[in-house]
């Protein structure tokens, strides 16, 4: 089913036509009858909307969560843009599910679609022993794991929690790694880069996502890491994987949390472990401070409130002033300026790294796959 338009482009004067998620739903009272008053929401914005006598008396409940397909007019009232609906109805299940979720809900500043084709092309590239390449392209070619693993948040407040959070943490996770196996050549690359793929996956069973994301029952009593494995299980056991490999995976499944107060079901026990772990807690904590300095960007203030999540009183200090275009110095590269061989953080949606460019035809050839 089409979204229609979006609330960022509703303005005052305009007949307005789209799908919507309904935040809040009151009855109120006025002289002609009873009235809602709502709030539509998607991933661009929240707007007011009223539905006014006799229409109103068409809905004995509106629930908030609510999926609906709203037509009406855009006027302003105090100031504000508001939505006087003409017509109104809720979704059916089937309907709902047919809709990019994408559309309707908070998401990150990456479009999923190229992360998840960064993430491909780079697992593509770096998995060259071939049970870890069957393992990983057995997972990601399932189209029903890979759908959820395209819009799932990474958790329910804290950080990434948002459509697509999931891949994006994922995603962040595994440049951080692939940049500390090419720090450490001990490490042993390819078990710590299928640990950072697979590190988070049980999220998609411990969340309902969606737009009410919850816990789900397992997720209350299991937890991802324990549902990470369940849900690996039966690659694995398809996957021609040498038993010692297969059981490194678990360990860092199981104590990416890194200390028994943050959930860790097993301290890390070899060094990818540790590495694991603090590139996770490390893309984490990153994202709280990004999400954490937007809230109190237009404040002035320099320091933010205290946050129960960090522990602390965060401090917003100001940057080098910018100086031009600096070059990079490459200790491998003399006199060249460095060229990142990390998954790709800027305003290209993680779709533009030299990686992604230098294999487009090769890309294209590997997204047939799917």
């Amino acid at each position: 089913m089409e979204k229609g338009c979006y609330v960022k482009d509703i303005a005052p004067g305009i007949e307005a036509a789209g799908v919507f998620v309904v935040g809040q739903a009151a009855l109120g009272s006025a002289r002609n009858g009873a009235y809602w008053r709502l709030t539509l929401c998607d991933a661009s914005g929240v707007l007011e909307a009223k539905i006014w006598h006799p229409l109103s008396a068409d809905f004995a409940d509106i629930p908030a969560g609510a999926m609906v397909s709203v037509e009406g007019r855009a006027e302003t009232y105090r100031g504000e843009v508001q939505l006087a609906v003409t017509r109104m109805r809720l979704l059916r299940a089937a309907e709902s599910a047919s809709v990019d979720q994408t559309a309707l809900l908070p998401r990150g500043p990456y479009d999923p679609d190229a992360m998840l084709e960064e993430l491909l092309v780079l697992s593509e590239k770096e998995f060259i022993h071939l049970p870890w390449r069957g393992l990983v392209f057995s997972v990601l070619r399932n189209r029903e794991l890979r759908a959820a693993f395209r819009i799932w948040p990474a958790a329910k407040s804290i950080h990434h929690a948002y459509a697509g959070g999931l891949l994006e943490h994922t995603l962040g996770v595994f440049g951080l790694c692939r940049r500390m196996a090419e720090q450490y050549p001990e490490l042993d690359r390819q078990t710590l880069l299928a640990g950072a793929l697979f590190h988070d996956i049980g999220k998609i069973r411990e969340y309902s996502g969606g737009i009410a994301n919850d816990y789900t029952t397992e997720g209350r009593l299991l937890g991802h890491l324990e549902l990470g494995l369940e849900l690996l299980a039966p690659y694995l056991a398809n996957s021609g994987l040498e038993a010692y490999l297969q059981r490194h995976l678990k360990h860092l499944v199981l104590s990416h949390h890194g200390e028994p107060e943050f959930g860790t079901a097993r301290l890390p026990q070899t060094p990818e472990a540790f590495a694991l772990h603090y590139a996770d807690n490390l893309d984490a904590k990153m994202a709280q401070c990004r999400d954490l300095f937007a809230r109190f960007a237009d404040s002035g203030q320099e320091w933010t409130p205290w946050q129960q999540t960090l522990g602390r009183h965060m401090h917003r200090p100001e940057h080098t002033p910018d100086g031009g275009e600096p070059s990079v110095f490459a200790p491998d590269q003399p006199g060249g300026t460095e060229q990142a061989d990390a998954t790709p953080r800027g305003p290209a949606a993680a779709g533009a790294s030299p990686d992604a460019l230098s294999r487009k035809k090769g890309n294209k050839d590997l997204l047939s796959l799917f």
